[in-house]
């Protein structure tokens, strides 16, 4: 379920630091399930080094041959690309990246992919993901190592994860007029209106009509209301004293 099912996916990787860097990057953000496509290094004291602290990220990592493998039970994958691509293929931004992999977690499996350090992912395996990313850096400076754009899109992975978590009914204390009260309300104050001249009884428009949209959209809690009603009230004696 959620973070748990989002596998981060590492193709042809050729730096063993990097790997460790971004096992470190994943765990930061909550992410564990790493996958490493036919590394061009092993896995040695030096990922461990940089993994600082998420050497069981890197012991749990799969290792498999080919990207077919590592996606195979995928339902979504999301490959990392830049916009610049003459591969014409569904683009997702970051947030939007994020919030699919979030909640489609919820169903199974999902994995976002990562390129080579030189060259990213080859037009074959872009073919493979169902969406690609881009992130928005600098034009003028794009630059982004691995784990850079790693901890960049998991932490917009854990944003959305933190969303849903956060997404629980507001609890709202105040105390609502029922449909009754704020009919007998509208009553009063359509007497009122009509006992000050304001409307004309022949030619009443849509004024109480719009008067009942206004107060609809405010939603006056029930002792705005009592204070409304209170108004209307001293109105009255003031326009039955004359």
């Amino acid at each position: 379920m959620a973070l748990e099912d989002i596998r981060i996916v590492l193709v042809n990787t050729s730096h063993s630091g990097n790997i460790g860097s971004v096992a470190r990057a994943m765990k930061t953000m909550g992410l564990s399930k790493l996958y490493l496509v036919d590394p061009a290094c092993e896995v040695d004291s030096h990922a461990s080094a940089l993994a600082a602290g998420a050497t069981d990220v890197l012991g749990n990592a799969t290792i498999v041959k080919e990207l077919s493998e590592a996606i195979e039970d995928c339902a979504l994958t999301i490959g990392t690309s830049a916009r610049s691509r003459t591969l014409s293929w569904p683009m997702v931004e970051p947030r939007e990246c994020a919030q699919k992999l979030v909640n489609e977690s919820n169903y199974g499996p999902v994995a976002l992919v990562f390129g080579r350090e030189n060259s990213g992912l080859t037009n074959e395996e872009l073919q493979l993901c169902n969406y690609h990313v881009c992130i928005p850096a600098n034009p003028e400076y794009s630059s982004l190592n691995l784990a850079m754009a790693v901890q960049t899109l998991t932490y917009e992975t854990r944003m959305a994860f933190l969303d849903t978590q956060d997404a629980q009914p507001e609890v709202d204390d105040a105390v609502y007029p029922s449909a009754k009260q704020m009919a007998l309300f509208y009553e009063h104050l359509e007497s009122t209106l009509n006992e000050t001249g304001f409307i004309i009884k022949q030619h009443p428009g849509m004024v109480m009509t719009k008067l009942k949209r206004l107060f609809n959209r405010a939603r006056p809690e029930d002792q705005e209301l009592n204070i409304l009603r209170g108004i209307l009230t001293s109105i009255n004696k003031s326009t039955n004293n004359k």
